[in-house]
C-alpha cells in the first residue's frame, strides 16, 4: 500500500494537478531548511510546503550547500531535474 501512495505522489498526473502550487513555491519562497539522505534530497519552504526531490547525486546536494544563493542554485539545478514529490501533505493523511 505504500509504495502504491509513493507511485500516486511522484506520477505525471499528480504533479500536473500541483504544478501551478509547485511552481509558486518554488519561484517565490525562500528555502527555509534542507536534508540529504540516501539521495534523497528534502527541502523546507519558507511558505510551509516541503518537497522530495529523487535519485539526487551527492555531487550537487554539495554544491548546494556551498552555493552563494541556494534558493538560486536549487532553481537552476534541482527543482526542474529531478523527480519530487511534495511531502507537506503527507502529515495530513
Amino acid at each position: 500500500m505504500e509504495a502504491y501512495h509513493f507511485l500516486v505522489s511522484i506520477s505525471k498526473e499528480t504533479r500536473a494537478e500541483t504544478f501551478a502550487e509547485y511552481t509558486l513555491t518554488t519561484t517565490t519562497s525562500a528555502i527555509a531548511d534542507f536534508e540529504y539522505k540516501q539521495q534523497v534530497l528534502k527541502i523546507d519552504f519558507l511558505d510551509g510546503n516541503s518537497y522530495e526531490y529523487f535519485d539526487v547525486p551527492k555531487a550537487i546536494y554539495l554544491k548546494l550547500i556551498n552555493a552563494d544563493s541556494p534558493g538560486r542554485f536549487a532553481r537552476r539545478h534541482i527543482y526542474q531535474q529531478y523527480v519530487y514529490r511534495s511531502c507537506s501533505k503527507l502529515v495530513a493523511q
